[in-house]
């Protein structure tokens, strides 16, 4: 009988995974009360598993039977194994595993791309066409984790004082939007707005928005619909040739509260919205 394609590619990914968590045919030969030869079996493709010992198979590794099946896991770069084994698989933690286009140098290793003001509006109908993503000068930074994905994007305006206008601000890529926090500081990629430097608040369930906030409290928040966003990028550092402003903390504490006070207002004026459309 002729191998399948899924087959080849499911013994490839089975020993992959074995290997990477450090397990021997014995130990999953115990968890699945078979054989070791018959591991060994469905490692050289002289077998396939039923659909029972596929998904105790899919419990073990905690990884989808998609993926398992149809992705080639011995092509994975560190950064896409990092969300891979933090339950980022779109089938493990019901989220959309997001597929990211990058570039690599001759080692391999990926580049930190950097967006500047002028293509920035490229950037939010190219950012995932390899081809204009391979236009975007690179650099590196090296002592920010390999395992990660970063790129840096030139902001404008005084919406985030002290980081200055101009500034070049790094983020890290994040697959799961779940994680988020209140308070992260994010480079948002949306459909309409633009690329936006925010603190953001999760209201993704189940409401799905984010409520964007500037630090400059002459900015008001508004909310982005999770279907107005493409990216998401969590801030690591910025780049400036300009010293931020010192800080008035007395300024500061009352920018915050009345962005608290704004925020409260909008979610007032949204439960009368909602009562008035019940009656």
């Amino acid at each position: 009988m002729k191998k399948t394609n899924y087959q080849q590619l499911f013994s490839q990914n089975l020993r992959v995974l074995r290997k990477r968590r450090n397990k021997t045919q014995e130990d999953m030969a115990t968890f699945l009360n078979i054989p070791r030869s018959t591991v060994n079996n469905y490692e050289n493709s002289l077998a396939m598993p039923k659909i029972d010992i596929l998904i105790l198979l899919s419990e073990y590794f905690k990884i989808s039977l998609d993926m398992m099946l149809k992705t080639d896991l011995q092509a994975l770069r560190e950064s896409e194994w990092w969300q891979v084994e933090r339950g980022y698989d779109v089938f493990v933690s019901g989220s959309r595993l997001r597929v990211l286009t990058t570039t690599v140098d001759n080692a391999g290793n990926e580049n930190i791309e950097l967006v500047n003001d002028k293509a920035k509006a490229g950037y939010t109908r190219g950012y995932a066409d390899p081809e204009f993503i391979s236009t975007l000068p690179v650099f590196k930074l090296p002592f920010l984790a390999k395992e990660r994905k970063y790129r840096t994007f030139q902001i404008k305006g005084d919406s985030m004082l002290p980081v200055p206008d101009g500034a070049w601000v790094t983020g890290t890529y994040v697959h799961n939007w779940r994680t988020l926090k209140n308070g992260d500081a994010c480079i948002v990629i949306t459909l309409h707005e633009g690329i936006v430097f925010k603190i953001i608040e999760n209201h993704l369930e189940p409401e799905g928005y984010l409520m964007l906030i500037s630090l400059n409290s002459e900015y008001k928040p508004y909310q982005i619909l999770v279907s107005e966003i493409s990216e998401i990028w969590i801030f690591t550092h910025f780049i400036s040739n300009q010293i931020p402003e010192i800080i008035n903390l007395q300024q500061l504490s009352s920018s915050v509260l009345q962005i608290r006070n704004d925020i409260n207002m909008i979610k007032t004026n949204m439960n009368i919205a909602g009562n008035k459309n019940e009656v």
